[in-house]
């Protein structure tokens, strides 16, 4: 006996008397899911409103979550099916619970099962996978038969926007009346794209984002469980970054923990929570954005550097710039703004300093030039050259006055250029003039000048601009730039023209507006093409006198005035006044004399 029991110890045990292999670890987002009404958090409306329809027996026969990501949308569906399908049989003298409820104390016969998506009675879908209607026609063939062990069978369509249409029309019918034992319940992201023939067959609750005092007081109390140490600021980093999401929230704080809380007795710190978002520290904004407030571009680019070699992503430096100038507008005009929980002491100061040293067009200037340098960094190569060019167009727009200075300054320098200026007289083109300045808030400055009477409409076509307008009256476009671009007059009678041509234009010219003239006026014309030089074309006519214009029109004392005052500025454009009012009315035309022309002939029609 005793050879045996030496022989038994000796042999191999094959791991059989070796420990247990411990549980798989459970992610925050997994293990602190809510399983009841009561664990739900910053849902308060929609959970009242559910409590008062199941106490008046109101139970909708179908449901319409819809939300951002991580607030909860699928965790509802399922705290919903465990309602619809309480069921508590009597124990330790107390009584049986067999009917809906949201008052589930204790898990229920078929809670456990339906928290872990297991339930045959409860069936979840992802549409986002079962876009047919061959899907949903598996769901109105079973929906028929009564459920296997639950009082009701209840069907979850997760991210229900993504079914196909004739899915959609497949489902109406039953979802408008279902057999008394089945419940729908669907949950989107994009409730545009869900048909209104489907939303207005179902109860919908627009799941809100939670507020970040909840958020952080939620995170807050998991770290207690987890008895993990960390800095409040931290949490109101991570509550900040997860936008209102409760699983984004857990994921980061899950990041969180294995980044700097692995070891006993250490604690997580904000400094380590910037370093894993790629976020820069908050006071280094803060200056940052003083810099560019006050126009030192050397700083900020220097400042902007060192927090990229720390580990700050250039893109969400922008984003942080932003939400600070963001904070700072709202503080300026609602002073309680700087009440909420994430907002440090040093951030709610010196915010409060800036709303009041800065005016409202100042940051609303800033706000939308960093809106749009933060799109620039999605498609760009290259972040950090980016984000630089983002921050010296901010600096630059800093030194330059609001809308309201610069018309005020431009009116002073008005009234003391009319005090000085010589007596009027036209400017050295002719008519009336319109001047557009580029350049800081300014989009246009208007300098008239006494107009040049119009002279008397000429019928008869005595000059190449007339036979322009009347190609232009006629549609004939090619003709028409033909005749501006390549035709240099020799000779212009009624009946003759002669004329030398560029050596771009066709060959065909002459014949085409001999052709084009007898048909428009039932004459014949004579056109012919001469070696002779001829006078410039109506293009480069045009060209000299817009070139003589503009250098009359920047020796204007007003002018010039405005050009020192605002560096940088260009005179891009000279109008006469007829141009600036046919632009203004959104017509597009030919010419003054083109246009004028054709309204003798038509009466009516304009290029």
């Amino acid at each position: 006996m005793a050879d045996d029991r030496d022989a038994a110890a000796a042999a191999p045990s094959f791991g059989l008397d070796q420990p247990a292999p411990a549980a798989p670890y459970r992610v925050l987002a997994r293990k602190y899911r809510p399983s009841s009404f009561e664990d739900l958090i910053g849902q308060e409306a929609m959970v009242k409103t559910l409590a008062n329809a199941f106490e008046l027996g109101r139970i909708h026969q179908a449901y319409m979550l819809t939300g951002v990501r991580g607030i909860g949308k699928t965790t509802t569906a399922r705290i919903l099916a465990r309602a619809f399908n309480y069921e508590v049989p009597a124990h330790d003298g107390k009584p049986a619970i067999n009917r809906p409820t949201i008052t589930m104390p204790e898990l229920g016969v078929h809670c456990q099962a339906i928290i872990e998506s297991r339930h045959v009675d409860v069936i979840e879908m992802d549409a986002a996978s079962h876009t047919s209607i061959e899907d949903v026609r598996e769901i109105i063939e079973a929906i028929h038969y009564r459920p296997v062990m639950a009082r009701t069978k209840v069907y979850i369509i997760d991210e229900v926007h993504m079914l196909s249409k004739s899915a959609f029309n497949g489902l109406l019918k039953t979802l408008e009346e279902p057999p008394e034992h089945a419940r729908f319940i669907f949950a989107t992201t994009e409730i545009e794209k869900v048909p209104v023939t489907v939303r207005s067959r179902c109860q919908r609750f627009d799941l809100r984002r939670i507020d970040a005092d909840v958020l952080v007081a939620h995170l807050a109390s998991i770290c207690a469980k987890e008895s993990v140490a960390i800095e409040p600021e931290a949490l109101a980093l991570i509550a900040r970054a997860a936008e209102g999401s409760v699983r984004d929230a857990l994921s980061l704080l899950d990041q969180a923990i294995a980044y700097g809380g692995g070891v006993a007795g250490s604690s997580i710190e904000a400094a380590g929570i910037r370093r894993m978002l790629g976020l820069a520290d908050r006071s280094r904004v803060i200056d940052l954005f003083a810099q560019l407030m006050a126009g030192d571009i050397a700083a900020a680019l220097t400042d902007l550097k060192t927090l990229y070699e720390a580990g700050a992503d250039p893109g969400q430096i922008l984003v942080e710039l932003a939400e600070f100038t963001h904070f700072v507008t709202r503080l300026k005009l609602v002073p309680q703004s700087g009440d909420d929980p994430i907002v440090t002491e040093d951030e709610r100061r010196r915010g409060d300093e800036f709303a009041k040293a800065l005016s409202t067009q100042v940051l609303t200037r800033a706000w939308q030039l960093l809106l749009k340098g933060v799109q620039e960094m999605k498609d760009s190569p290259r972040p950090l050259a980016t984000a630089d060019m983002v921050l010296v167009r901010l600096a630059h727009a800093a030194d330059l006055p609001t809308l309201d200075d610069a018309l005020r300054q431009l009116s002073n320098l008005r009234a003391g250029a009319d005090a000085g200026a010589p007596p009027p007289g036209r400017p050295p083109s002719g008519g009336s003039r319109s001047v557009m300045a580029v350049g800081g808030d300014v989009s246009g400055i208007s300098v008239a000048a006494s107009p040049v009477p119009s002279q008397a409409p000429e019928m008869r076509l005595a000059s190449l601009e007339d036979v322009v307008a009347l190609a232009a009256k006629h549609r004939d476009i090619q003709l028409k730039l033909a005749l501006e671009q390549d035709v240099r007059i020799v000779r212009f009678e009624q009946g003759a023209i002669e004329f030398s041509q560029s050596s771009r234009a066709s060959p065909q010219l002459a014949q085409t507006l001999t052709r084009r003239l007898q048909e428009w006026t039932g004459t014949r014309w004579m056109v012919a093409v001469s070696n002779e030089a001829g006078a410039p074309t109506l293009k480069e006519q045009r060209d000299a006198e817009a070139a003589a214009a503009m250098q009359g029109v920047r020796a204007l004392p007003l002018v010039s005035k405005v050009l020192e005052q605002f560096p940088g500025a260009e005179i891009v454009a000279v109008r006469s006044g007829e141009d600036a009012a046919a632009s203004d009315a959104g017509t597009t035309g030919a010419g003054d004399d083109e246009v004028s022309y054709a309204d003798q002939i038509s009466g009516e029609d304009d290029l």
